[in-house]
């Protein structure tokens, strides 16, 4: 195969790939948008807020957290950390640093103790009904930060492929050009 045919067939496989990276990028960046629009409308609805600044929630008490301070949860980065800085923040202080497991196993103990305390077993039950209503919410609220985030690394998939494309495109004109410059 002579130099010019092999440049002409380089040059046909680059633009080949650039159509392929073009497709694969509108599809990553139809998928970032997907995630972020689906996390965005969940979150909305849920109609979560962090708290408006106080004498409990400030940038002292709660620095990671304080930016957003008074405004409507919707994304996922806010997801996150409404889940691991303000409920779990919550829960410890609410069970001492004790898990949702370790409540309700202490709560069951109580209602197989035939002398348990009821006011301390109305009390556990409450707290164990608290601490899992913490973790589902936690739970639920992670879940959109992870699906957000699957949604931030499609952007920059989107954005690696469109350089990719610009790239192939570049190299692709100029085999075409250098393979009519070659005299057989």
């Amino acid at each position: 195969m002579n130099r010019k045919a092999l440049d002409k067939l380089v040059s046909k496989f680059g633009l080949a790939l650039a159509g392929l990276l073009f497709v694969a990028g509108g599809l990553a960046f139809w998928g970032y948008s997907f995630a972020n629009s689906s996390v965005e409308q969940q979150l909305s609805a849920q109609e979560i807020y962090f708290p408006a600044e106080s004498d409990t929630f400030n940038a002292t008490t709660d620095p990671d957290l304080f930016q957003w301070a008074g405004q409507q949860l919707v994304t996922g980065e806010q997801a996150q950390a409404y889940a691991d800085k303000y409920i779990l923040k919550h829960m410890n202080a609410a069970s001492g640093g004790k898990t949702y497991s370790q409540v309700s196993s202490e709560y069951m103990a109580m209602t197989r103790d035939p002398n348990a305390d009821p006011e301390a077993m109305a009390a556990a039950g409450q707290l164990r009904q608290t601490l899992f209503m913490g973790n589902t919410l936690r739970g639920l609220l992670l879940n959109a930060f992870a699906f957000w985030t699957v949604g931030q690394i499609a952007l920059y998939a989107a954005i690696a492929c469109a350089v990719g494309v610009v790239g192939m495109l570049a190299l692709s004109v100029l085999g075409f050009r250098h393979a009519k410059q070659i005299v057989v």
